[in-house]
């Protein structure tokens, strides 16, 4: 979770990422699609394809895909408790980006007001990632904020947004899924009870846990607890961990304490060496984001592309997914955020991998994961043939 940015704004050309990544965002970001090319046309390019291709989303941040528009209503119908200022300056993503963990607290402080604004945010980021050709989302949400800050029970709030879920895959056929995610700036009680309520109120499409927040002073250790107890009632694990340029032993401690089943981001791992092979050895998978803004600030725009560690993960042997993380406030859909690995050197070859470790890290039954491998593989293949250059 990082960065803000809004369609078509003019700071974006200061970011001075490569010339590929400036025509794809500034065509793709959270504007109506035009519609796709029709099967029976020849030829697709790159951002086409890309664009058609079947995705999943792994790493994404309800409240950082609000729409811009639906920011503004909810902030009027709370009486404009956040000035118009303020949202402009939330959706600005500069040469160097600044947090937008500020955003992700406001929302919970004074926008949030009931579940149906849950149920409206979580429906439109469903609409917004198929439009995408996203066909499958594992997505964050941080219930302590929603339930002590928004005063909205957690009952009500998870049944709104798995209303929402099932709405979604009624009127588009995008399945969704939940993880409720610990806010590691509030306490380990505070987690233990977020898993106490996932358990008491259990529902099919919540599936597991991940944590999030500033990792500087919040180490992994801090919550095994909470993690042990998600295990011990069958919920899948994740973690943030290695963000924020955090140390290697953060993803250690993730692996072996909380036993996470992958890890998000995680781009300090090939600082030990020794660890990076561990973690490929155990087909771990990464989930990345292209557009993490850590790596704006530290490294210069000449070397961005080059010295960004996904680059690094990716040729050591390690399994990576790429993921939006914020879509709107990153200035980024799907499409764009797999448009940007290629410019860490990756070609259509890893792009179909890439596929195949989302499929592989993906939290759904080996049936429906071996049936969508055959399914997504010959669709992929299939698009391939009608690309007008291979990468």
């Amino acid at each position: 979770m990082h960065d803000a940015g809004i369609a078509g704004h003019p700071v974006l050309n200061l970011i001075r990422m490569p010339p590929l990544y400036q025509q794809s965002t500034t065509s793709l970001m959270h504007q109506p699609m035009k519609p796709q090319q029709d099967a029976s046309s020849d030829r697709m390019t790159l951002e086409q394809f890309v664009h058609a291709m079947p995705k999943m989303e792994l790493h994404c941040h309800l409240f950082g895909s609000v729409r811009r528009q639906t920011f503004i209503d909810l902030a009027a119908a709370s009486g404009n408790r956040v000035s118009r200022d303020e949202i402009d300056a939330f959706y600005t993503r500069g040469e160097k980006p600044v947090g937008v963990l500020r955003v992700l607290r406001a929302l919970d402080a004074h926008l949030i007001q009931g579940p149906s604004d849950l149920h409206r945010i979580t429906y439109e980021y469903l609409q917004d990632v198929h439009s995408h050709g996203v066909r499958y989302s594992e997505f964050f949400w941080n219930p302590t904020g929603t339930v002590r800050v928004s005063g909205i029970s957690y009952a009500s709030a998870q049944a709104a947004i798995v209303l929402a879920i099932r709405d979604a895959q009624r009127d588009f056929g995008v399945i969704g899924r939940l993880l409720p995610s610990i806010d590691r700036e509030a306490s380990p009680e505070e987690a233990v009870t977020m898993v106490q309520w996932m358990c008491q109120h259990r529902q099919t499409e919540v599936i597991g846990i991940g944590i999030d927040y500033r990792e500087n002073d919040r180490p992994p250790e801090l919550f095994e607890e909470a993690y042990a107890l998600a295990r011990a009632a069958g919920f899948k694990t994740t973690a943030h961990a290695g963000e924020f340029g955090m140390p290697w032993h953060n993803i250690n401690t993730a692996i072996e304490l909380l036993k996470v089943d992958r890890i998000d981001h995680g781009y300090t791992v090939i600082d030990n060496p020794a660890l990076l092979q561990q973690c490929i050895a155990r087909d771990m998978i990464f989930t990345v984001v292209p557009t993490n803004s850590y790596y704006l600030r530290t490294l210069t725009p000449q070397r961005w592309a080059l010295d960004h560690p996904i680059r690094a993960m990716v040729r050591a042997g390690l399994r990576v997914h790429p993921n939006t993380d914020d879509p709107t406030l990153h200035l980024v859909t799907p499409t764009g955020a797999w448009m940007m690995m290629t410019q860490f050197g990756f070609d259509v070859d890893d792009m179909r991998q890439f596929m195949l470790n989302g499929l592989d890290a993906a939290w759904i039954a080996d049936d429906l994961r071996q049936q969508w491998r055959r399914e997504w593989t010959q669709t992929f293949d299939t698009l391939r043939q009608r690309l007008v250059a291979d990468l």
